[in-house]
């Protein structure tokens, strides 16, 4: 376990926003764990568990209390005689490397969430997910510590409560467990047709006819370059807002008015990036932060030094797509407070 203080919250997070952590401990084994806890508790100290730093926004004043680190490594695939397989990689682990890893390995299943920025930890957090897959669809489990009892558990998927970007984990259970690892149970093959829009959009402009997962996570990787700043270069938080999800009656009017409504898995939505680009912000500079022209649900710290900046740009963004569409948009990201 490493453990250094006063280190800048903007140098953690990929916003690039953020005053000094008193503490940022590192985990570099499960036994570090308990110890790590324990070393806040006897500070009386809050905890907060960074993973990326990509989808978490830091304050100006910093957070006096311990940053906990994931630093867990390790990638295990299982292949099963009837095509499935077995995935158990460590929360540490970076995200994209584990789809790497299964496309290499020919399976199915996360195939689309190419290039989303952060670790395998924080994926059934947020139940990450991108072009009509996410992680609810192939997660097994997780091992977690909970720090309710200071024991070591595996909670499985209908534990974890998913919905859209949502699990027990980041709503009614915050800051109760801290995941170790997440199994998958993937499979040999390929996504089923129709993809989502945009990738059925690339398919056709560059007459694609393989659908493997390796090529599959060559097209997101591609669309995802053209559209999303890479955030180890340029300041960004991802996605900044959720997309907008309706019941089927009001999914019916937004249709019958011209919205371009996706009718998924997980229910009707609209994009909330539409609705941005709709409302004549792309390109915008608001408080320091640029509205993606390709992306408007990605906001890039051109020159904002302040978590202040962030909250009237973020106020402005709201504001407007409420004026003119009467949907209140929700951020994304978390706040380390």
């Amino acid at each position: 376990m490493k453990i250094r203080e006063n280190i800048p919250i903007a140098s953690l997070t990929t916003m690039r926003l953020g005053g000094p952590a008193k503490y940022v401990v590192e985990i570099e084994k499960p036994e570090d764990i308990p110890e790590a806890y324990s070393f806040a508790s006897e500070r009386k100290l809050p905890v907060f568990v960074l993973g990326g730093g990509a989808n978490t926004l830091g304050h100006d004043e910093g957070f006096d209390g311990v940053l906990i680190m994931n630093k867990l490594r390790g990638i295990d695939i299982d292949a099963h005689e009837d095509g499935s397989a077995t995935v158990h990689a460590m929360g540490g682990e970076v995200w994209d490397d584990l789809v790497a890893a299964t496309c290499e390995a020919n399976l199915t299943g996360i195939e689309a969430l190419s290039k989303i920025p952060g670790t395998v930890g924080a994926a059934p957090v947020q139940n990450i997910g991108a072009y009509g897959q996410d992680v609810s669809q192939v997660l097994v489990n997780v091992e977690v510590f909970d720090t309710a009892d200071s024991t070591f558990k595996t909670l499985s998927a209908a534990d974890l409560g998913f919905a859209y970007r949502k699990s027990i984990l980041n709503s009614s259970e915050y800051g109760r467990y801290f995941v170790i690892a997440a199994t998958f149970e993937l499979k040999t093959g390929q996504m089923t047709r129709p993809f989502y829009k945009s990738l059925e959009r690339y398919i056709a402009e560059n007459n694609e006819t393989d659908f493997s997962p390796a090529a599959i996570r060559r097209m997101v990787s591609a669309i995802r370059a053209d559209k999303l700043p890479d955030p180890a270069f340029i300041p960004s938080a991802g996605s900044f807002f959720k997309n907008v999800y309706l019941d089927d009656a009001r999914a019916a009017e937004c249709e019958a008015a011209g919205f371009p409504v996706y009718h998924g898995s997980d229910g009707n939505k609209i994009n909330s990036g539409w609705l941005i680009e709709q409302a004549g912000l792309s390109g915008k500079v608001l408080h320091g932060f640029r509205v993606n022209e390709k992306a408007a649900l990605v906001l890039i710290n051109d020159s904002a030094e302040s978590y202040a900046d962030l909250a009237a740009a973020r106020q402005e963004i709201i504001d407007t797509v409420y004026a003119k569409f009467g949907f209140k948009l929700e951020q994304e990201p978390v706040e380390i407070a």
